[in-house]
């Protein structure tokens, strides 16, 4: 496979679609006699297929200015979400970064701290004329961003580009959608307008006068105050170039089988790129075109695939972009609040506790193994997420409990995590998000049932567990 990138025009020749984009400033013009553009990079960590990095290098062409590019490192303190196995990948695909913007004449700077309190000073000091950042619907980079705009100067331009999604959250909907029902048209008549080529961030021929601190890439990694217990895993190595190889053998070996044997955990059906999109490593974009254009003759599953990467997966931002409670049992519609108020005292068949689920002590083999699948290997096959959540429903004493403990077990544990897409399926397994009232039974109401007994009709279950019966955690 060639990665059609390779012979792509370049950021000049193009005009930019600038529905892409957001100003979050009053002002739209670039700052008169400063000495650079910077992109401050959050989302979406890579150089290539980076529609904020395209957008900033056109800025920065127009007005014949150096190319810089920051990132913030901000590790929570005293928090279990804090691991190596997140901090490690995240790093390691920034020294990438560092790499690749080092053979193109941008400066890389690594600040230590949070945006709020670092941006508007860095950017003053290096007289930078404009500020462009990405985008996440999250609340924490949300916050950044607002205390960003706060401290930078009101001659500043702030612009924020959906570099993440194919149709930007704020263009495919401007309101919270019902289901993947009501998303989906409004998407897919965008596609033509948004699915497009993207140009090749080219060598930046205006070279900045002052240089940015060389990072010292192995110190920043041992020095890093997080959780060393959970461990990074070995069968996903960080960074885009090992992302484009993972695509690569999905296009090649498993997007043939991806339409009919996605919800089988045994077989090679899946894409396994879900770790390199939420850290940015990959563009979904990118992942689209090829497979559009690589992969037809995998027939029916590109269609497939497209549905799940395109349409589901950008519901999951728009959720979280318009529901302030994306992580609450609040968050929830009406009909769903109501069923799990009126359910919550049902007694439950077995109540375990955080820490038992945490080390996979139930008496359901298969649950066992999917939790030991995650710790162990930091994934968990799409069809069981959707069992394992539904089963915390049934086993821990309330619902907003059993969220929480959810929620807390997706984000530490898989490498995906701390993403819209883990927050909303927690939500859809336990909070009936997305989805239908069902027939009403104990315990969940009129939220959709799953339990042991279907698995083994979808599955050999016995083969899952033997492969992943847990070991001592």
């Amino acid at each position: 496979l060639i990665i059609s990138w390779l012979t792509s025009n370049g950021v000049l020749d193009l005009k930019f679609n600038k529905q892409r984009l957001r100003f979050l400033s009053q002002t739209q013009k670039i700052k008169q006699g400063s000495e650079g553009v910077v992109y401050w990079m959050n989302r979406d960590h890579r150089v290539q297929d980076n529609w904020a990095l395209i957008y900033a290098q056109q800025l920065a062409l127009e007005e014949k200015l150096p190319l810089h590019i920051c990132f913030c490192l901000v590790v929570p303190q005293n928090s279990e979400l804090a691991t190596i196995r997140h901090f490690g990948f995240m790093l390691r695909g920034l020294e990438e970064v560092a790499k690749d913007c080092s053979a193109l004449d941008i400066q890389f700077h690594l600040l230590q701290g949070s945006a709020g309190e670092l941006l508007p000073g860095f950017v003053a000091d290096w007289s930078f004329g404009a500020v462009v950042t990405d985008f996440s619907p999250l609340r924490t980079p949300l916050q950044w961003v607002e205390e960003v705009k706060k401290g930078l100067p009101s001659d500043i331009p702030f612009i924020q580009v959906d570099a993440h999604n194919v149709v930007p959250c704020w263009v495919a909907s401007d309101k919270l959608e019902y289901s993947a029902r009501t998303i989906r048209n409004k998407i897919t008549k965008l596609l033509k307008e948004f699915l497009t080529e993207m140009p090749l961030v080219d060598k930046h021929p205006h070279t900045a006068l002052q240089t940015a601190n060389p990072v010292d890439w192995a110190e920043a990694l041992s020095s890093l105050e997080v959780d060393r217990t959970v461990e990074e895993v070995d069968w996903a190595k960080s960074g885009t170039a090992a992302g484009i190889a993972m695509l690569e053998s999905f296009i090649d070996l498993r997007l043939k089988n991806f339409a009919t044997q996605r919800n089988n955990p045994n077989s090679s059906a899946v894409s396994q790129l879900s770790p390199w999109i939420r850290f940015g490593h990959l563009s979904a974009q990118r992942v689209v075109l090829q497979v559009k254009c690589c992969g037809k003759s995998a027939g029916e599953s590109v269609s497939s695939f497209t549905e799940e990467l395109v349409v589901r997966r950008e519901l999951t931002d728009n959720f979280c972009f318009y529901n302030p409670s994306y992580d609450s049992v609040k968050g929830a519609n009406d009909w769903a609040q109501k069923t799990l108020k009126d359910h919550a005292k049902d007694p439950r068949p077995y109540v375990y506790t955080r820490e038992q689920l945490e080390k996979a002590q139930t008496h359901d083999k298969l649950w066992n193994a999917a939790q030991y699948q995650m710790v162990i290997e930091g994934k968990m096959h799409g069809f069981l997420r959707m069992y394992w959540a539904k089963k915390i429903l049934e086993w821990t004493s309330s619902p907003e409990g059993a969220l929480s403990i959810a929620i807390y077990l997706n984000d530490r544990y898989e490498l995906d995590g701390q993403d819209p897409n883990g927050f909303v399926g927690c939500m859809w397994s336990i909070c009936g998000v997305h989805d239908q009232g069902w027939a009403e039974r104990p315990i969940f109401g009129k939220i959709r049932y799953m339990n042991y007994k279907g698995c083994t009709r979808k599955f050999d279950v016995a083969q899952f567990e033997r492969k992943y019966c847990p070991k001592d955690l």
